[in-house]
């Protein structure tokens, strides 16, 4: 019964199936009719080789049509078409032996033609096997898809890189004065025809975004005066536009239209050009900060990139990355730090009003300076004109403010804003607006700063040496100008100075009426002055008469007050009248007292010498005192520490003297080692010091050395002698020196 049944079913299939290919036709004519509809429409659209004659020669369209109209009848289009792919399949090994072929001689040649010839060659199969479009959009469809997997599978990187170059041979050249190539309008079509548009659309933009990186690192690097950024975008709009337009709105009919269809693309491509340039100034900002205020130009770009790109962690990592590297060290000197300091202020106030990169980039800086012993006093020196570097600090522009303090939010206030979503939780606590507030709250208190100006002020005044009231006035106005800053009360101390140095002017002036005398004093008060180091000298003979004379007239009109002399501090005018010359000399008390000794008698030695002007004078004070008046040819060393009065002048065999610290012979200068060595025993402790910075820093300048070596205690040398010290020590092999730079000799 069952198997009955299914040879019923079978059967009634076979019947429907034949009568629906055989049209109801009489006999099998309508079987005959779809035989020939199907060799007809599988003619039709096989592939055929390049050279193979048109189907369209045997049969008219009216033909193909009516055949696939039968095969839809009889629903056997969907067979049609898995046939037309399975013959594609078959037939593809041809196209791909023709890409391996050009690939070849790309890349044997690299030149880009063979790829261009390619593509043309690809669009040649694509339309000798494209069906015809009366033929209907499915066996369209299919057809692209299929020949495009087929395609692309076929490809290899080396296309893909000949490709690349290819587009990127249409774009203009980066030099202005040549032509950029012809637009060749017909490569486009043909990668769009053949989906090389859409499957390669990343690596065209990737050519357009390199091209503007080129053209934005070559233009604009090192280019700071003037902003970039306007410049870039008019070159965008006559250059790489009418690319885009090849590429992306080539069907466009009018300017409507192109704008419409690069709106997209083209605001990628402005960001590109805007993130490169960002880049290339945050890798220059601490050069564009150097050179502040001339690299205004590149600050505005700056500023006008980070609205567009949101590169502000990078900018800040990148500074504060180049500030330890080529700031924050021991070889920078403090006054270079705190120019380099506020010029980061003042530019990146231009970058971000609001100052949140400030902030955060400044803090290491505040950090370094807060440990560095003579930050307050550089900062004092500058304010009150003392830095002999030239590079002021302070704008002179700049309206002169009181020291503003860290205030409140007013949330009241109408004009008040919300801080930036970047901001620290300590922001708004450390963002003064000036650049003297800045610096000051580096310290907690300002009070540092003020005890600082009142060591300068009376280091200043201590060194007017002669009656100068222009001096006084000077530093007058400048304590007047400081009291805006830090306040009445803070300054009065230094008020008091200036008044001591009236009144020692007025009491000069009566001692001098009652008895005129050769010294001139400074009379000060002891409590209101900073505390100035007391040394034991007693002034011998004629200095030590003229004191007691002064403190004698001095009692007399000041009968409350007593006068304590410093004579360590101040400078002494001599003329001393030798056998064959006269010396006029201007030095310190020590070594006047030490030539007045020497008036009793022509031959010391220097231990008798400090027993006369008092057991507490340092030996290296004594022994720098003495070689001031071997160096004018007053004295010279006859034996090690023992020095006689030249009341002739000697000279050497060429007719003048040697400078100390060069090496003679014993014949021309017998006291010349016996100087070098007690000079070397005293630079050789300072060795250490000189090899520890060549080290860490490898070459110096005698300029750093000399810098650096001010801050180890007592160090008192000057730059010339510490010139010979490094000779000497080239000499041993120790250093080596080129082009000014000193190093330590390669092992």
């Amino acid at each position: 019964m069952a198997t009955d049944a299914l040879r019923a079913q079978v059967a009634a299939k076979w019947q429907e199936s034949f009568a629906r290919l055989n049209q109801n036709e009489p006999g099998i004519v309508g079987l005959l009719n779809f035989s020939r509809a199907w060799n007809i429409a599988r003619e039709s659209i096989r592939p055929r080789g390049l050279n193979e004659p048109d189907p369209s020669t045997r049969y008219d369209k009216s033909t193909f049509q009516a055949s696939f109209e039968l095969l839809n009848k009889c629903r056997r289009l969907p067979m049609l078409l898995e046939s037309f792919l399975e013959d594609m399949r078959r037939e593809f090994p041809v196209i791909r032996e023709e890409v391996e072929r050009y690939t070849l001689e790309y890349e044997r040649t690299s030149n880009t033609s063979f790829i261009l010839d390619l593509v043309f060659r690809l669009l040649e199969w694509y339309k000798r096997w494209l069906p015809m479009q009366e033929l209907g959009a499915t066996l369209h469809s299919a057809f692209v898809l299929s020949f495009q997997t087929h395609l692309f599978s076929a490809l290899t990187p080396t296309f893909v890189r000949g490709f690349k170059e290819l587009c990127a041979s249409t774009l203009p050249s980066t030099d202005p004065e040549l032509d950029g190539p012809v637009p060749n309008v017909e490569m486009w079509q043909a990668f769009e025809t053949i989906g090389l548009l859409d499957r390669y659309e990343n690596i065209i933009a990737s050519v357009g975004y390199e091209h503007i990186e080129a053209h934005v690192v070559t233009t604009c690097t090192g280019q700071w005066s003037e902003p970039m950024l306007g410049q870039l975008r008019k070159w965008m709009t006559d250059k790489v536009v009418p690319w885009m337009l090849l590429m992306y709105a080539r069907n466009a009919t009018t300017a409507d239209d192109a704008r419409a269809m690069l709106q997209n693309v083209g605001s990628r491509f402005d960001f590109h050009m805007a993130k490169t340039l960002c880049d290339l100034r945050t890798k220059e900002i601490f050069d564009i900060i150097i050179d502040f205020p001339d690299s205004s130009g590149a600050l505005q770009d700056l500023k006008e990139c980070l609205h567009r790109v949101d590169q502000r962690a990078s900018l800040v990592h990148t500074l504060r990355k180049s500030n330890r590297k080529r700031l924050l060290h021991p070889g920078a000197d403090t006054r270079l730090i705190l120019t380099q300091y506020v010029a980061t202020i003042k530019c990146l106030r231009l970058i971000d009003p609001p100052g949140v990169l400030l902030f955060k980039v400044a803090d290491p800086i505040r950090r370094y300076l807060r440990y560095r012993p003579d930050t307050i006093r550089c900062i004092v020196s500058n304010l009150v004109g003392d830095d002999d570097s030239g590079d002021s600090l302070v704008d002179e522009s700049e309206p002169i403010q009181a020291l503003q303090q860290t205030e409140l939010e007013d949330y009241t206030d109408p004009n008040w804003e919300p801080e930036p979503v970047d901001a620290g939780p300590d922001f708004r606590a450390n963002k003064p607006s000036d650049v003297i507030s800045t610096l000051v709250s580096i310290y907690d208190s300002k009070d540092l700063f003020v005890k600082e100006l009142q060591v300068l002020l009376a280091q200043r005044l201590l060194a007017i040496t002669d009656d100068n009231t222009e001096k006084v006035e000077k530093e007058r106005r400048n304590i007047e100008i400081l009291k805006i800053r830090f306040g009445e009360a803070a300054l009065q101390v230094c008020e008091v100075m200036l008044k001591d140095m009236t009144d020692s002017k007025r009491i000069d002036g009566h001692v001098q009426s009652q008895k005129a005398s050769v010294i001139h004093p400074t009379i000060i008060s002891k409590i209101f002055w900073p505390m100035l180091e007391a040394t034991g000298i007693i002034m011998p003979g004629q200095f030590r008469t003229f004191q007691e004379e002064y403190t004698k007239e001095f009692s007399a009109f000041k009968p409350d007050k007593k006068l304590r002399w410093l004579p360590h501090l101040g400078t002494v005018h001599l003329e001393l009248h030798l056998e064959d010359r006269t010396v006029k000399v201007d030095v310190p008390p020590l070594e006047a007292a030490f030539i007045e000794l020497f008036s009793q008698q022509d031959i010391w030695t220097m231990d008798a010498l400090i027993a006369q002007v008092g057991s507490s004078v340092d030996r290296t004070a004594a022994l720098k005192a003495l070689l001031t008046w071997v160096d004018l040819g007053v004295l010279k060393e006859q034996t090690e520490n023992t020095f006689k009065l030249l009341e002739v002048a000697e000279t050497v065999a060429t007719g003048a003297r040697e400078p100390r610290g060069v090496t003679t012979s014993a014949v021309e200068l017998p006291s010349a080692p016996s100087v070098q060595q007690q000079q070397a025993e005293q630079m050789r402790v300072y060795w250490k010091f000189i090899e520890g910075m060549l080290t860490n820093l490898g070459s110096l300048s005698i300029d750093r050395i000399q810098t650096m070596l001010k801050l180890a205690p007592g160090y008192d040398q000057t730059v010339e002698q510490l010139g010979i010290f490094m000779e000497a020590a080239r000499h041993e092999e120790l250093v080596v020196v080129r082009d000014g730079m000193w190093k330590l000799t390669p092992k």
